[in-house]
């Protein structure tokens, strides 16, 4: 016995391992932008035109993540992550015979999207029920998969479009998708109703709730919404001035524009970093004050742009440097303070509920940010709004972000 659950804690790290890997493959999304041109190019677009299939896969991403949960509550992580592994696949390889645009949008963004929402949700749950003793830095390094993606799949898409052409790249990789997804999900699987590590009692802030709260129950809640507000604000304003970091480096900062693609390469890797940073720091300090802290560092950043980003490259570097940092930092804060916050018996189920704040946030900030420019002919008049937004999720998660009181 002593054995087997030694075993089972050595195991859950490997866990871990493979919803790095799994989440590297779903997070190819965010390389999206290495085949903008190509396609703007091949089917006479604009450039509002080919980030279609962007925003289309975002929103089916986070569509995706309610009934995914559902499913997986059902069929468990492993067949649940087969079966959006399958879309994934399905929806890249489709993608490859669009004859236009609006079909890509279609193939590409809501099959393969809702497969990355079916498969993401099953990682996170996975971490959250092996882990009740350290979720945030579990949670938080399994969704570095997906900050690392940018990293390690921009330079192959941008090999296998010089290659082999922009819609055979589509082919190539979403055969590599299907079958790398569904081999790793292999080994997924929850821990044993009550299972519990060895070792020292962990501290309360990083113990699962003793509160066990369904989706229908968890939504008459206030905490759901305070949580649900304050996730779209952070992402909305994360993804408001990170959309814009390669421009305002080349307009603003004055970068050129190899220094400015080498910057948002640097800024990936503490979009990568931010995840398990701030799971480790909701387990220690609990999800309202991690929250509290993004939305200040959000505002000190965007004040330091606004105010004196024209012509500074330290101030860009930093101050971007330290949104990135937060906008990864809040996916490992929502799923780490769903568990907190909600209980872990149906956890997918919830979260995949909390994460349609990050579609809200996600549509919402890539559209807003490209709007202000057009209005005002500067990226320098993003950054109001996202003080005003930062503001905002300050003092909803004073307020309001707080577990439920039992009875």
């Amino acid at each position: 016995m002593r054995n087997s659950k030694k075993m089972a804690e050595e195991s859950r790290w490997f866990l871990v391992a493979v919803g790095l890997m799994i989440n590297i493959c779903l997070g190819t999304i965010y390389a999206f932008s290495v085949f903008r041109v190509p396609l703007e190019k091949l089917f006479a677009l604009s450039a509002t035109q080919s980030g279609l299939p962007f925003l289309v896969f975002l929103a089916a991403f986070a569509l995706a993540m309610p009934p995914g949960g559902t499913i997986m509550q059902k069929w468990g992580p492993m067949k649940t992550t087969m079966l959006g592994g399958f879309f994934v696949g399905a929806g890249w390889i489709l993608a490859s015979f669009a004859p236009n645009i609006e079909m890509l949008a279609i193939l590409y963004g809501v099959i393969g999207g809702s497969g990355v929402g079916i498969a993401y949700g099953c990682t996170i749950a996975v971490a959250a029920k092996w882990f009740p003793d350290q979720s945030g830095l579990a949670i938080g390094l399994t969704v570095g998969g997906v900050g690392l993606s940018a990293l390690i799949t921009a330079p192959v898409i941008r090999a296998l479009i010089s290659s082999v052409g922009v819609m055979d790249t589509f082919l190539y990789l979403g055969i590599a998708f299907m079958i790398l997804i569904i081999v790793l999900s292999l080994p997924l699987r929850f821990p044993p109703e009550g299972w519990r590590p060895s070792g020292p009692t962990p501290p309360a802030k990083q113990v699962a709730s003793t509160i066990e709260l369904k989706r229908g129950e968890m939504i008459r809640t206030s905490t759901f919404y305070a949580l649900w507000i304050t996730y779209t604000i952070g992402c909305l304003a994360g993804l408001m001035a990170i959309g814009i970091a390669a421009p305002f480096g080349t307009q603003v900062a004055k970068l050129s524009a190899e220094m400015a693609a080498l910057a948002v390469s640097v800024f990936a890797v503490f979009n990568f970093a931010g995840r398990p940073f701030y799971g480790w720091l909701t387990d220690k300090i609990s999800p309202k004050y991690a929250a509290m802290i993004t939305f200040l560092l959000i505002l000190t950043a965007s004040f330091a742009l606004y105010r004196g980003g024209e012509g500074n490259v330290m101030v860009y570097f930093v101050g971007f440097c330290m949104l990135w940092l937060t906008l990864g930092g809040w996916l490992a804060i929502a799923p780490t303070a769903t568990k907190i916050f909600f209980g872990t018996k149906t956890y997918g189920e919830n979260y995949g509920l909390v994460f349609t704040a990050y579609g809200a946030g996600a549509i919402l900030g890539t559209l807003s940010s490209g709007m202000l420019k057009d209005m005002t002919g500067t990226y320098l008049s993003v950054f109001p709004v996202v003080i005003a937004l930062a503001l905002v999720g300050l003092l909803t998660a004073f307020i309001a972000l707080q577990p439920m009181k039992k009875g």
